[in-house]
């Protein structure tokens, strides 16, 4: 049965814009009892209109509270994500969730490690820097300029090297400029961003013979699997499909670099 996670009526506790179309929200849901560093929830909107739900990855876990942490960027006029960010504490958000495999955090003890996010791929760097036990923790995270969400939390967390498209924070450039600039090493690498900066990761990794896992980006519709809408082209055949594509929702988001070719 592919269905393995119900939907439920998740609330939401708190939400503000911490950059231009960038919003934090705290929602109190079951899920956050099982949710991992790398995982994500589907997010489905009240408007009737907007039958699919939207992947969020998930920021920050809760298990205390019960409550989970999604920071999102609205990506345009009546879509979901622009209702999402209009709601208030109290508001009623159906989610389904955790949903993907999240990073193997755990083979980091021990090790010099690079967390590198860009984009909306930096929220979920968050939870795997708190949760990660590692010799040396390194922060590389990419923004498009000085509204450098999360930046204090990342502090808190390890060593934080930014860089900026226009150069107002930190390395002018991408992640891979700001690792050149600072003379960083690692034997370690876990990130997520889009697709042309895990593809120079990849690269980078392969060129260093680094351990590397990418968390992929990627348009979902069904984020359980079923619909094969979210492939990417694996080295070996996928035993649901038989082909040499694996799914993005269910087998990932999170893959062994050497495993995907993006």
């Amino acid at each position: 049965m592919l269905m393995t996670k119900k939907r439920e009526d998740a609330a939401v506790l708190s939400q503000e814009c911490i950059a231009q179309d960038i919003y934090s929200m705290w929602l109190k849901t079951g899920a956050a009892s099982e949710a991992r560093p790398g995982q994500f929830i589907s997010m489905y909107t009240n408007d009737g209109s907007k039958l699919l739900p939207r992947p969020i990855s998930i920021c920050e876990i809760n298990k205390a509270e019960g409550s989970l942490r999604v920071v999102y960027r609205v990506t345009g006029e009546n879509t979901g994500t622009e209702l999402f960010s209009k709601m208030e504490p109290g508001d009623i958000v159906p989610v389904i969730g955790p949903l993907g495999n999240g990073f193997p955090y755990e083979k980091a003890e021990g090790r010099k490690v690079f967390l590198m996010g860009g984009g909306i791929g930096v929220p979920p760097i968050l939870e795997l820097a708190k949760q990660m036990k590692c010799a040396k923790k390194q922060i590389v995270v990419g923004y498009r300029n000085a509204e450098t969400f999360l930046k204090e939390e990342f502090e808190k967390n390890g060593e934080v090297y930014i860089s900026t498209e226009d150069g107002s924070v930190g390395t002018k450039g991408n992640v891979m400029d700001a690792i050149r600039e600072n003379d960083l090493e690692a034997d370690l690498i876990y990130a997520c961003g889009p697709t042309p900066m895990l593809r120079a990761i990849k690269k980078y990794a392969e060129e260093k013979g680094i351990e590397c896992y990418l968390s992929l980006e990627e348009r979902m519709a069904c984020g359980i699997g079923a619909c094969l809408a979210c492939v990417c082209q694996s080295k070996e055949k996928d035993h649901h499909s038989n082909v040499h594509n694996k799914r993005i929702c269910k087998d990932g988001p999170v893959f062994l670099s050497t495993e995907v070719e993006i």
